[in-house]
């Protein structure tokens, strides 16, 4: 039985920049064994020069030990450069799926699928050429270091590795005291930060009712808490710096007295110089650790990153290749739909079902909160379906790849979105662009004469979310994107909320002119003047259907309910009157 543990995706990106890895490591490997040039000087130095007097060997050895300056830091450059390779080719390897995830993740409402997690992306990546790891590169050459000092004097090499003993310890404590505030304060940036986000959004909203006093307050409560969260760590990890570097000189300290002890017993091997060479490989010995303990708080980052990246991705498997479709004709099939929004347990779609030929207009009418918008998120594919299935041409519109329905699906959310962009940027759905099209779409919508009419034309910017546009501006360009190139199925949840007159006579306009090129349109509406130009009526009353069938069938089926209903109200007034008469 195999218990190997499947590394996971962001696991198996990395193993995959093995040969990086290799390289780097054995120029890590070449630079460290360098850091002994400096002994090998001094002992040259000591030993040759000072006893022949000949300033030829000091010129020549004093060469030498530059050259070898000037090897190591070249290998340690070059170290460098590959790690950066590292990172750049992790980066191509994931950030479409990790953005792409993030997207899929805030579309199914999963916790966490927030743009912080771009920012882990980038911190996973530039760890890779980052001083800790690096210096766990060097750890084989304090392997080294240990096994020659061992050389020198078995005593020397069980003080070293004492002190890298205390040394992983004063690490572990780091460790154990930092991880929680650090943690703490990561999730409390991100929420201050996303807060902010939250804010800007609302920016309209919180000026007009002078919000932004308790906003700012309630966001600097926020930021208060993640700041002492950070200075409490950054306390802890302080001491622990502090007592690392204290090992770390004591350790040298200590060698060299300890190899003068040596000495006067006869008990160092290579004589005196092997004294100083001692108390330099002590200090050498425990550089790397040094450095990893000096940087944990980066190493815990990475760490706290490196896990909400492994959750985001398990959470959204990537979705597997599939067969090309042929383009749709615009043939929708709903049925005995049952949904809710994504993670809720509670319905608010239940036993929907009805189908479209070609070229048919439905208007679903409703009260507030009857399910119309949730239907239309279903028809488009945002949402799963607890059961049941949403089909254009008989395929499973959510399983669809979208990059491949998305130019036959045209969609207007109740909510209007426009990208930070110009209108024909926006309109052209930030392909490349077509101005026959473009133009095309806006005259539908009555939209081509106020474009024409600004400055820069359809080359103006919209601002973020349409900020630069008039409500009723940015529905008509939202509608123009949504019937850009004559799309097959379009879904418009309450299209003509922010219309005037002529806006509904553009809309209508736009409907009846693609319904004779064969597009299939649903208009979610509570405004009649839409209902002229829809051929089907669907009533949804808490997410049940209530009626389903032609316009005006549907229409006198309700007016005589409507009659029916009055009716008996009006009986039991009179029976109330009556009885109170008595």
């Amino acid at each position: 039985m195999n218990f190997q543990k499947t590394p996971s995706e962001l696991g198996q990106a990395v193993m995959q920049l093995r040969p990086y890895f290799v390289r780097a490591a054995w120029f890590s490997v070449c630079s460290g064994l360098l850091v002994l040039a400096p002994s090998g000087y001094m002992l040259e130095v000591y030993d040759r020069v000072v006893n022949s007097r000949s300033h030829l060997t000091l010129a020549m050895l004093t060469l030498l030990v530059l050259a070898a300056y000037c090897l190591m830091e070249i290998l340690e450059w070059a170290r460098a450069q590959i790690m950066y390779q590292a990172g750049l080719q992790l980066d191509q390897r994931l950030r479409n799926r990790v953005f792409t995830a993030i997207f899929a993740a805030n579309l199914k409402r999963i916790r966490g699928g927030s743009m912080q997690l771009l920012n882990d992306f980038r911190t996973v990546r530039e760890f890779l050429h980052s001083p800790p790891l690096l210096a766990v590169m060097e750890a084989p050459v304090s392997l080294v270091l240990l096994l020659l000092m061992f050389a020198v004097s078995p005593v020397l090499g069980w003080s070293a590795m004492v002190g890298s003993v205390l040394q992983v310890f004063v690490g572990w404590l780091n460790e154990r005291s930092t991880q929680p505030p650090l943690v703490a304060a990561n999730r409390c940036a991100i929420a201050a930060q996303q807060y902010a986000d939250g804010s800007l959004r609302n920016a309209q909203v919180i000026e007009s009712m002078g919000m932004l006093r308790d906003i700012h307050r309630r966001w600097m409560g926020k930021q208060r808490e993640f700041l002492a969260l950070q200075a409490l760590a950054s306390d802890q990890a302080g001491g622990y710096q502090a007592i690392t570097k204290f090992l770390q000189v004591s350790l040298g300290s200590m060698m060299l007295g300890l190899g003068a002890w040596l000495l006067l017993k006869n008990e160092l091997n290579g004589g005196a110089g092997m004294m100083i060479v001692g108390s330099i490989l002590g200090g050498r010995v425990l550089a790397p650790l040094v450095q990893i303990v000096t940087q944990w708080r980066m190493v815990v980052n990475v760490r706290d990153a490196w896990q909400r990246l492994e959750n985001l991705l398990a959470a959204v498997p990537a979705k597997q290749d599939a067969m090309a479709l042929p383009p749709p004709r615009g043939r929708l099939q709903v049925e005995s739909l049952m949904a809710g929004a994504p993670g809720a347990g509670v319905p608010i779609i239940r036993n929907v079902a009805f189908s479209l030929s070609p070229g048919e207009v439905l208007a679903v009418v409703g009260p507030s909160a009857s399910g119309k918008t949730t239907l239309a998120r279903l028809l488009v594919g945002l949402w799963p379906a607890a059961s049941g299935k949403v089909r254009l041409d008989g395929a499973d519109v959510f399983a669809w790849d979208k990059g491949e329905l998305g130019p036959s699906i045209g969609y207007l959310p109740q909510d209007v979105e426009l990208l930070d962009g110009t209108l024909a940027e926006n309109i052209g759905r930030f392909g490349e662009i077509e101005p026959a099209k473009v133009k095309a779409a806006a005259q539908a919508v009555g939209l081509h004469d106020f474009i024409m009419g600004l400055p820069l034309g359809y080359e103006s910017p919209v601002g973020r979310e349409g900020a630069r546009l008039a409500g009723g501006q940015r529905q008509r360009v939202a509608l123009a994107r949504a019937i850009y190139g004559d799309p097959v199925l379009v879904v418009l949840d309450e299209p003509n909320a922010s219309l005037d007159e002529a806006g509904d006579a553009a809309l209508a306009a736009a409907i009846l002119a693609l319904k004779a090129r064969g597009t299939t349109f649903v208009v979610m509406t509570h405004r009649t003047s839409v209902l002229a130009v829809a051929d089907k009526m669907l009533v949804l009353q808490e997410g049940v259907m209530q009626a389903f069938g032609p316009r005006d069938e549907v229409l006198d089926a309700l007016k005589k309910a409507s009659e029916k209903a009055a009716a008996a109200q009006a009986g039991q007034a009179a029976g109330r009157a009556l009885a109170a008469a008595a």
